[in-house]
């Protein structure tokens, strides 16, 4: 791991335990940002010149990890030597672990700005934090990026600075207002829950409204996210880079929610019986699968990805009416606010023999996910193996 030393202002590398403790920066990428060759010179001073305003993000970043005491700090942009591919590739698949053991992440809201003028002194005499308008901060575009959702999320103690470096708040006394705007439950803000308690549908919920400059990254962003690491392959395109994380999820756990998706309103006028992939196309899909909840996952059944779909073992599922080729199956995961018991589910239809594909219009009703509790009726099918096309 490369760390800026604050007193020195120069690289130094570090391996596994030999870590010291360092402040981490959490940002968005605007009109230049300082490389790691542009830094790692003897014409920084020329460099300053240059670009002043990237370069006070970094020297703002050094004094305030100097004022907490902390003598070294991480920062994206200059800390990588991104003309290295396998460096590239190893900070990726690293960057959650990275966020999550730094002491402090700074968050620097570029376009925020609090009103510290109006903060009220506390009844001991000291000053209270700044206060700020929810409003305005809703609209930071850091709230829109898919790589600053991780930099939310992993770090336990995160400090929120506006575009003067005022610190306003952390993540745990604006919690109330973090939740509001990204619709991440308060507990695993607060730490309370760790995230991979929630269903990876409702975490895949937390992406479905955030973007990337370049498309693969909205699923290499979520790497860390779901525990998973793979190689970068920047030219595959977004929809097939999202299918390999899927792909990589169905390897780590049986989680049915990982099905629990709708399709995007654009595809509306499309929708038909034709074949439609089990798998998402995009974390979109997700968008209002936040409050699926799993029942025990010890109950699902086994499944892999193989070359001809994804195969699932000894499945018990139930005929949709008198249809002998089309089937409702159980995913074993329930609203969060629906009490009764029962199972949401999706619908299979019959290609041949053991392959089966998801039917494409049965996912798409006013903009909410058209899963409902699976109610006994007709007869069942409890197939030892079968594939689902992706």
């Amino acid at each position: 791991m490369r760390l800026i030393n604050c007193s020195t202002k120069r690289f130094e590398e570090f391996f596994d335990e030999e870590v010291p403790e360092y402040a981490i920066l959490s940002h968005t990428w605007e009109g230049h940002e300082i490389s790691y060759s542009e830094y790692n010179n003897d014409l920084w001073d020329q460099t300053r010149k240059m670009y002043p305003e990237a370069t006070e993000k970094i020297t703002a970043t050094i004094a305030k990890a100097s004022e907490y005491g902390i003598n070294h700090v991480w920062i994206d942009s200059c800390c990588i030597d991104k003309s290295s591919s396998a460096e590239l590739s190893e900070a990726i698949n690293s960057m959650y672990l990275w966020y999550k053991k730094a002491e402090v992440c700074f968050v620097y809201l570029s376009d925020f700005y609090c009103f510290s003028q109006y903060a009220r002194p506390r009844s001991q005499g000291s000053w209270s934090e700044p206060l700020f308008e929810a409003v305005a901060l809703r609209r930071c575009r850091w709230f829109t990026r898919g790589w600053t959702l991780q930099e939310l999320l992993a770090p336990s103690n995160v400090h929120f600075f506006d575009r003067q470096w005022m610190c306003f708040g952390t993540k745990r006394s604006i919690s109330l207002e973090l939740s509001a705007i990204t619709e991440i439950p308060g507990p695993a803000l607060e730490g309370k829950v760790a995230e991979h308690t929630y269903s990876v549908a409702a975490r895949m919920s937390w992406a479905a409204h955030r973007v990337t400059t370049r498309g693969e990254d909205i699923a290499y962003c979520l790497f860390g996210l779901f525990g998973v690491n793979l190689p970068l392959l920047y030219g595959e395109g977004a929809t097939r880079a999202f299918l390999r994380l899927q792909e990589a999820i169905i390897q780590r756990t049986n989680d049915l929610t990982i099905f629990a998706w709708q399709h995007a309103e654009a595809t509306v006028p499309e929708l038909s019986r034709e074949a439609c992939s089990i798998l998402a196309q995009s974390p979109r899909n997700f968008e209002d699968s936040g409050d699926i909840v799993c029942n025990d996952l010890t109950d699902n059944p086994e499944y892999s990805v193989t070359n001809k779909g994804i195969k699932f073992n000894n499945w018990n599922f139930e005929r949709d009416g008198d249809d002998p080729d089309t089937f409702e199956v159980p995913l074993s995961c329930r609203r969060k606010w629906y009490t009764e018991t029962g199972s949401l589910h999706i619908t299979l239809e019959r290609l041949k023999d053991s392959v089966w594909y998801r039917s494409k219009n049965e996912t798409f009703q006013s903009h909410k996910l058209f899963l409902k509790p699976l109610h006994r009726r007709g007869s069942t099918a409890a197939l030892w193996y079968f594939y689902i096309m992706t």
